[in-house]
């Protein structure tokens, strides 16, 4: 391949930022809502003309897809990050805070996503297999340390998520949500008395260990 086909491939190093600073205005503008969320303030904030944008985004519903993908792929990479936290209860309340903005950001765009995220959409497939295995792989080791109860599964953990989020939709559901989400986190713990019945259990069986000789 020669210098002059790569370029023509790959795309300018401006062109690259340009699309990040309009998916990053996209995001803040779309989570306001309201008339203000239109493609003009998403240009205006990102600093791009409106033609700019459009090279981009051609469709309005292109430029929600690309929102909607991209806050996908970030809670991905965020619970790849927490995996290696030092308290796994923590690191999936942070993922969780975190979900909330992804749909404050959604419930801007609600309406024009609607036929692209309904269920068995390609768009549906993709962010549910993503986020189901973000919530999988931080559940599971904070089941592993004992903390958590076994007994709920990450489609269980999402639906409850999604369901704090979507029963409020006044001015300030954000913070609302998040108390929620904190009460719901910690009803999930494992308690203390639990944890002493399960080291009693795993005790059973095992041979006691003798008492040391006291020296004369």
């Amino acid at each position: 391949m020669d210098d002059h086909t790569d370029q023509i491939r790959k795309p300018r190093a401006d062109a690259v930022r340009n699309r990040e600073r309009v998916l990053e205005a996209a995001k803040v503008v779309f989570s306001a809502g309201g008339p203000e969320a239109s493609l003009e303030a998403v240009a205006k904030r990102a600093g791009v003309g409106i033609g700019t944008l459009y090279r981009h985004f051609p469709t309005r519903e292109d430029l929600f897809e690309a929102v909607y993908r991209r806050e996908v792929e970030q809670l991905s990479e965020l619970a790849e990050q927490l995996r290696n936290a030092k308290d796994p209860v923590d690191a999936l309340r942070r993922w969780l805070h975190s979900g909330v903005e992804f749909v404050a950001t959604k419930k801007g765009m609600v309406a024009a996503l609607a036929l692209a995220v309904q269920s068995g959409s390609e768009l549906h497939a993709f962010s549910f297999e993503r986020l189901t295995k973000a919530t999988g792989s931080l559940l599971a080791r904070a089941v592993a340390a004992g903390e958590m109860r076994a007994d709920i599964s990450p489609e269980d953990l999402l639906r409850a998520f999604f369901g704090m989020c979507y029963i409020h939709d006044q001015p300030g559901w954000q913070a609302t949500a998040l108390r929620l989400l904190d009460v719901f986190i910690d009803g999930l713990r494992v308690q203390p008395a639990t944890k002493a019945k399960a080291k009693a259990k795993a005790r059973v069986g095992k041979p006691e260990k003798p008492a040391p000789k006291r020296k004369r």
